[in-house]
């Protein structure tokens, strides 16, 4: 279980650009849960990743996994349980380096192995290659090509992978399909519910996307100025994206969520 509790987070304290990003929100997540997360721009969804990830640390509150205090753990090492995509396909990858590459610093990082590339052995680079197949791209036949060539639908679903080759217990999808073109965007969708389904991880995902944030995983939230303003569960399978709309059109009213619906 992941718990969030009276967490808070203010940049630029004291300044004329002071922004409270994060106001005393507390959620509780259960095992296996997958959360969308709805808000508008400067809702604090992003800035919650990123206190979850640890890339931020909050300035009161606390966040537990699994009984673990990990508020002030540093992120490289929430790396080895928490996974994370960005909406940007460019973020997450080395394009300079080989797919296999890329894939082998990945392995490493969420694994228990800590001094570089002589740890990969023949038997684990195979197990990338048979990943690489899950994931009907031809990526299996190109381990030796740089990241850098490859298309934003393949960048991404190589990132996905490289987010979940040792399963974490979060997964974190930040808008992870958002700049890509709709045939590309669905298939890595695909492969996101069917990761996740396999390996049971915890999984939030931040969308505009209101037929998405309905039809996905168990749980949709909805964020406003920094804190939680619905929990949905049960009542959302009965919903509409009307529904959606016409009970929280004051939390929604942003030009991409209206775009989407």
């Amino acid at each position: 279980m992941l718990k969030i509790e009276n967490v808070s987070r203010t940049f630029n304290p004291g300044t004329v650009n002071e922004k409270k990003a994060i106001d005393h929100l507390s959620l509780s997540v259960e095992d296996h849960d997958f959360i969308t997360i709805l808000g508008s721009n400067g809702a604090g969804k992003s800035t919650l990743f990123q206190l979850i990830a640890g890339s931020e640390i909050p300035d009161e509150g606390r966040i537990v996994l699994d009984d673990k205090d990990i508020t002030f753990e540093k992120d490289y090492r929430r790396a080895k349980y928490i996974g994370r995509l960005f909406q940007d396909p460019l973020k997450g990858t080395a394009p300079h380096m080989t797919i296999e590459e890329n894939l082998a610093l990945a392995y490493l990082r969420a694994s228990s192995h800590t001094i570089g590339f002589s740890h990969v052995s023949r038997k684990e680079k195979e197990m990338f290659q048979d990943a690489l197949k899950e994931l009907n791209m031809g990526l299996e036949d190109r381990m030796k090509t740089p990241v850098g060539t490859l298309s934003g639908g393949q960048r991404q679903a190589l990132t996905l992978l490289m987010a979940t080759i040792c399963p974490p217990k979060i997964l974190l999808l930040d808008e992870h399909t958002a700049a890509l073109d709709p045939a590309s965007a669905e298939k890595i969708l695909a492969l996101t519910k069917k990761i996740v389904s396999e390996h049971q991880m915890i999984c939030l995902m931040i969308t505009h996307n209101l037929e998405q944030a309905l039809k996905l995983g168990n749980r949709t939230v909805i964020m406003h100025d920094g804190k939680v303003v619905s929990d949905l569960k049960e009542e959302r399978k009965d919903m509409s994206v009307k529904d959606l709309m016409d009970r929280f059109r004051l939390d929604l009213d942003d030009d991409r969520i209206l775009l989407e619906a």
